[in-house]
């Protein structure tokens, strides 16, 4: 289970405590189990922060507890602060990403379920894709619409996910797609062979909607496998 630590502490030497968190993270390279680190200031208070410490467990965070550095960093933040910096123990009961959630529904109903009616409520009007195979990009809904139809009508496939990250308005997929090939592609006759591709898909969210897709991925691979090249 993610455990989070939350330090909230006080200091008039932000500059300071940066540059402490900043050696701390140098001289504990390849021996520290933090996950990810954010620090928040107080809108209302200016020498009020939140640190939010995250890890991949409890027993995880009390092995990092127990560095050394550590140690030195927390004596050497408490002399930055004005009072003792206050701990909250937090276990992540829910921890969801909302752009990943949308981004899933591309894959999921759109692409393999082939539901072209749920395009309309996860890509903008404006939506714009990139495909490394179409030298042409699509705009729209009706391009997102056409591109997706056209490759079901070629292919009964799957994607199977291995790793995604989200990072502000963009979520990042690696995967794998596998399908079979039942009708033309490329110019291509159908073959009947099941074949499969890796690659790797950035979407860029806005406002709760699909904005803007980058597809890149093994095409080489794909018809070498239909027997192409």
């Amino acid at each position: 289970m993610t455990f989070v630590q939350l330090v909230d502490y006080e200091t008039s030497q932000p500059e300071a405590v940066n540059d402490l968190l900043d050696r701390y993270v140098e001289q504990t390279q390849g021996r520290r189990t933090v996950l990810a680190s954010r620090v928040a200031q107080d809108r209302d208070s200016k020498t009020h922060y939140f640190d939010f410490v995250e890890f991949p467990s409890y027993e995880a965070a009390m092995k990092n507890s127990h560095l050394p550095e550590t140690d030195r960093m927390f004596q050497e933040m408490v002399a930055l602060c004005e009072g003792m910096p206050t701990f909250t123990n937090l276990d992540v009961v829910r921890d969801e990403h909302l752009n990943t959630l949308l981004v899933n529904r591309m894959y999921d109903e759109v692409a393999t379920k082939g539901d072209m009616s749920v395009i309309d409520e996860i890509c903008a009007a404006d939506y714009h894709d990139h495909d490394i195979s179409n030298p042409v990009d699509k705009i729209g809904r009706e391009g997102m619409r056409e591109d997706v139809m056209a490759w079901r009508s070629a292919f009964d496939f799957t994607f199977t996910r291995h790793a995604q990250m989200a990072q502000d308005d963009h979520v990042t997929t690696l995967w794998t797609w596998t399908g079979t090939h039942k009708g033309e592609f490329m110019g291509i006759a159908p073959t009947g062979k099941t074949c499969s591709m890796t690659g790797t898909t950035v979407f860029r969210c806005e406002d709760g909607m699909l904005k803007e897709g980058w597809w890149h991925y093994d095409a080489m691979r794909l018809m070498r496998e239909l027997g192409a090249m």
